[in-house]
């Protein structure tokens, strides 16, 4: 890039160079109107020439070599600076972006399995919690029925018992009226028990 600067800062010298050359040669038409030649083939006018020739062209190399050509450099090392911290800038913010994407990825595998956990652990206690109170409501219901079963074998008893000495009373109260033979509630009771077993 520099060398296309001072490639063109040559150019533009050699330019100005032409043009002083072709002012000083219309300076020196007056002369040449009166030979009737052209200046430039004068060959008397040629040291003069060359000389502004060269101080022009050195005057505007020093110019542009001095002035154009830092003032180019500078911007276009500004620039290109300008464009390697933009990719820096670029790069990192995609490292950062990068960075983000993971960690909201791995934050997201880390909800899914920790949701994943509490519902197993909620099925599992709520199966726990099932058992448990099915086993408690069985026992309530063993236990119930037991004392229903007893409650039920206390009333059986008691109509049983109260059946038998029904029975009896009627029995003597059947065999005074029928029989003068004077049955005790004793005899007769044996003989309705031995008669329940019978039947039984």
């Amino acid at each position: 890039m520099v060398e296309r600067i001072s490639m063109i800062s040559k150019w533009l010298v050699s330019g100005m160079a032409l043009s002083l050359v072709s002012t000083s040669a219309i300076a020196a038409g007056d002369s040449s109107a009166k030979s009737g030649g052209l200046p430039q083939l004068d060959i008397s006018t040629w040291p003069s020439q060359l000389f502004w020739l060269m101080v022009t062209f050195l005057i505007g190399y020093v110019i542009i070599s001095r002035l154009v050509t830092p003032s180019i450099s500078s911007v276009l090392e500004n620039r290109s600076n300008k464009i390697s911290s933009d990719i820096e800038t670029a790069k990192e913010a995609q490292q950062k972006a990068k960075d983000v994407f993971n960690a909201y990825e791995a934050s997201l595998s880390d909800a899914r399995s920790q949701a994943a956990n509490a519902a197993a652990t909620a099925i599992a206690e709520a199966k726990a919690d099932t058992v448990s109170r099915e086993a408690a409501i069985n026992k309530k219901i063993v236990a119930s029925t037991k004392k229903a079963e007893a409650k039920l074998a206390e009333m059986k008893n008691e109509a049983l018992s109260s059946l038998e000495d029904l029975a009896v009373e009627t029995s003597q109260q059947i065999i005074s009226q029928l029989t003068p033979i004077k049955a005790t509630k004793a005899v007769i009771k044996k003989h309705v028990k031995i008669h329940a077993k019978l039947q039984s």
